[in-house]
């Protein structure tokens, strides 16, 4: 059964290829996609902090608009459907108090675990998220951490851009599991990193922290003309190494 099973993910991972030009015309199911982000979020990320969000760019005069704002990609101009990835480090105080919240209500007869839990949640994750509006506090804490990794392990991508950085990572992990699951749903998608952010935001009405991780454009891919022809790697042993 485990043989059979990673011969289907094999092939669902070797089918699936950044789709550069969609059909106009066919099926195309709003609701596979639908299906595919909720499948999305339960991808692996930071502390389980969830600092994401998805929005699904449906309206025929919005996705015109990305057109140039994506640099006139056919990926863009021929898709179904657009999905933004951003991060929101807004969110973190939310999304720590309700971590910690879950985690409580699990966790009442276990006191000593429970303990851990609010100190992570109470003091690790402020300490770690909290960013004042100039930045000092991370360039603050980073030197701590710094100093700290003098003497013992300690971690050291504590900055703004640093924590940025670890949401993008989480969010971009979820747009992995997105793309998969859209591949098994027999669609196609291609992710897109050349565009006009601060346009992008303006013209999506996106909340002011917000940040935008990729756009991915989904479609139902042109047989001929999707894709760039055969896939190009560099050699394994090049980039897998055994230590």
């Amino acid at each position: 059964m485990a043989q059979q099973e990673m011969m289907q993910f094999t092939e669902l991972v070797q089918a699936r290829r950044a789709v550069r030009v969609f059909l106009a015309e066919g099926p195309f199911d709003p609701e596979a996609v639908q299906r595919c982000l909720e499948l999305a979020t339960l991808s692996p990320n930071s502390s389980n902090m969830q600092l994401w969000e998805f929005y699904r760019v449906q309206d025929p005069a919005l996705r015109q608009g990305m057109i140039p704002i994506c640099m006139n990609q056919n990926a863009v101009r021929t898709a179904s459907e657009l999905v933004v990835a951003v991060i929101r480090p807004d969110r973190w105080r939310q999304h720590a108090r309700e971590n910690l919240e879950n985690l409580t209500a699990e966790n009442r007869d276990n006191p000593q675990l429970l303990a851990k839990i609010r100190r992570y949640y109470q003091v690790l994750i402020p300490l770690t998220y909290w960013q004042d509006p100039l930045g000092f506090t991370g360039a603050l804490r980073k030197g701590l951490f710094a100093l700290l990794g003098l003497f013992r392990p300690s971690y050291r991508e504590a900055g703004r851009s640093d924590m940025q950085a670890v949401m993008h990572k989480s969010t971009a992990l979820a747009c992995m599991t997105f793309m998969l699951a859209m591949k098994a749903e027999g669609l196609d998608t291609c992710p897109l990193e050349g565009l006009d952010s601060v346009r992008a935001r303006r013209l999506l009405k996106l909340p002011r922290a917000a940040r935008i991780t990729m756009v991915i454009a989904c479609g139902r891919g042109d047989p001929q003309k999707g894709t760039w022809g055969v896939r190009h790697r560099v050699p394994h042993q090049r980039v897998i190494h055994r230590l």
